[in-house]
C-alpha cells in the first residue's frame, strides 16, 4: 500500500502566522519579542515540551495551554487548506492509498484545524507526536503512521514544512516533499526534503506518485 503522511501546520493548513502571533503575544507579556525568523528556527515544528524548556523553563505547561487556546480562538470558522489537497486525497481513494496526519500539534489543535479546513472526514487517522514514544524530530510518529496504515517506508510519502518534521520523516525512510509555506526550497532540501513543492498541485509530486504507483503494478 502507498501511504501519504501529512504534517498539519504549514502543510495541510497555512497556520504558522497564527501560531507566531500567539507566541509573540505570550512572550510580549514577559517583555520579549519573537521575530518570524526566530519562530521558524526555534519553534516551528517543535513539540511543546521542547518549546517550554527553551522559552519558559521556569513555568508549567499551562502557559502553552493558554497559547494553544489563543491559537484555536484565532482560527476562522473555516480556513482554506493548501491548494490541491482534495485532488490528492481523491487520487489516494481511487488508488487504494492510505492517508494519515502526523503532527506535533496537541490533539485539540489538530481536531480544530482539520474541522475548520473541512478535512476531518477525509483524514480520520491522526498521529500525535506527544502521544508517541517520542515526538518529532524523532521518526517515531512517522513510523506510527506507517504502522497504522500497514505501509512500509519504501511505499510512504511524507509532506512537511519544517526542519524538525523533515528530519523525522527522512529518518523514517519515507520519501519527503517539503512545502514552501514557511521555508525556501533550498532550506527545505537542506533540511532533508527530496524535493520542494509550493502546494499539492505541483507536477513534480504527481510525476513521483505515478512512478510509485507503476512500481507496484
Amino acid at each position: 500500500m502507498i501511504a501519504l503522511l501529512f504534517d498539519l501546520d504549514g502543510t495541510l493548513v497555512d497556520s504558522d502566522h497564527l501560531h507566531h502571533a500567539a507566541f509573540r503575544a505570550i512572550l510580549g507579556e514577559r517583555g520579549r519579542d519573537l521575530s518570524l525568523a526566530e519562530y521558524k528556527t526555534h519553534i516551528m515544528g517543535q513539540p511543546n515540551t521542547a518549546i517550554l524548556g527553551h522559552y519558559f523553563p521556569d513555568e508549567g505547561m499551562d502557559v502553552l495551554d493558554r497559547k494553544e487556546a489563543m491559537f484555536r480562538e484565532s482560527l476562522a470558522a473555516s480556513v482554506e487548506p493548501v491548494a490541491g489537497i482534495h485532488a490528492l486525497l481523491d487520487w489516494a481513494e481511487e488508488n487504494g492509498a492510505g492517508c494519515a496526519v502526523v503532527t506535533n500539534a496537541p490533539r485539540d489543535n489538530a481536531v480544530a484545524m482539520l474541522a475548520a479546513a473541512s478535512l476531518a472526514h477525509r483524514l480520520p487517522t491522526v498521529i500525535i507526536g506527544d502521544e508517541c514514544e517520542r515526538a518529532k524530530p524523532d521518526p517515531a510518529p512517522y513510523r506510527a503512521g506507517m504502522a497504522a496504515l500497514g505501509a512500509t517506508p519504501s511505499r510512504a510519502v511524507a509532506f512537511e514544512d519544517s526542519r524538525s518534521g523533515l528530519r523525522a520523516a527522512r529518518a523514517s525512510g519515507a520519501h519527503c516533499f517539503g512545502l514552501t509555506t514557511g521555508l525556501s526550497a533550498a532550506e527545505l532540501v537542506d533540511a532533508g526534503a527530496h524535493a520542494a513543492i509550493a502546494d499539492f498541485t505541483d507536477p513534480a509530486l504527481w510525476a513521483y506518485l505515478e512512478t510509485l504507483k507503476a512500481s507496484a503494478a
